[in-house]
């Protein structure tokens, strides 16, 4: 709370969670629902009665289709930062607690994934896999990005391991267990932090690159960011109309941005002046 603009970052970045999170349960209409005689030619923002954000070149509500999109992209997202951070922190964790052998398998089969580039190898799962559902896409994006987690945890349990609270808690007879998640875990805490909100602005950026290529679902079936700024930008430039329709999920997918690595920094700092734990 001493630094505003993390804390104003929060609060914005769950305000449009939430909203993207229960939207789909109170909207008043379907984003799929095509209503020609609204069509985007002449029904622009503010022109559209109810359509606040216009309507698109097939009257379908853009405000709605933004915040359904917003529904798929955060799900996706956040399920996908959760599988890769879990995974990073429990082996990355091991990695740097155990060393030898246990951590050059591990880290090596890391490295061995990061050789490839992250948008080469996941266009080429997700041709694998087509139709790509959002299970699917975070299994993916996940078992890709783990790694990136995995690298900064290995490295503060190997600088955490030598320390003296941890060498007392090994001379009481502690656990391997314990260590790991009272003592190690707790005070890698702020590089955790820091290394999964910077791993969730990077998912969000894959997932919207991989369905602005349209390699995800259609967006005619499921509407998410990536895949709306994909067509919005496509109909623009053959159409040279409609340009409400790109604005709306562009900005949107900025605003997320900007506020995941805002909060990121600010709760980094604030656990860093902790102390250890």
């Amino acid at each position: 709370m001493r630094q505003p603009l993390a804390a104003g970052a929060g609060v914005v970045l769950a305000v449009v969670f939430v909203t993207g999170a229960i939207f789909p349960r109170f909207s008043p209409t379907d984003p799929g629902t095509v209503n020609l005689s609204v069509r985007w030619i002449n029904h622009p923002p503010m022109l559209s009665g109810w359509h606040l954000l216009g309507t698109d070149q097939v009257g379908r509500d853009v405000l709605v289709r933004t915040l359904y999109g917003l529904h798929a992209s955060e799900q996706s997202a956040l399920l996908a930062t959760l599988v890769a951070s879990v995974a990073g922190i429990v082996l990355g964790g091991i990695a740097g607690y155990r060393g030898g052998w246990v951590d050059s398998v591990i880290m090596r089969f890391g490295d061995m994934l990061g050789v490839f580039p992250a948008i080469l190898l996941l266009l080429v799962a997700y041709t694998y896999f087509i139709p790509v559902t959002v299970e699917k896409a975070t299994v993916i994006i996940g078992f890709y990005l783990w790694i990136q987690v995995a690298r900064v945890v290995r490295a503060e349990f190997a600088s955490l391991r030598g320390r003296e609270f941890v060498q007392a808690s090994l001379s009481l007879g502690a656990s391997d267990r314990r260590i790991f998640f009272r003592h190690l875990l707790p005070n890698a805490s702020s590089t955790i932090i820091v290394a999964t909100t910077s791993l969730l602005g990077q998912v969000i950026v894959l997932e919207a690159t991989l369905e602005f290529f349209n390699l995800g679902v259609p967006s005619a079936v499921h509407p998410t960011l990536g895949n709306l700024i994909g067509d919005a930008q496509a109909l623009s430039l053959t159409l040279g109309l409609g340009w409400w329709t790109l604005v709306p999920p562009a900005g949107l997918l900025v605003l997320i941005l900007v506020c995941v690595n805002l909060l990121g920094d600010g709760i980094a700092d604030a656990l860093r002046s902790a102390g250890p734990r």
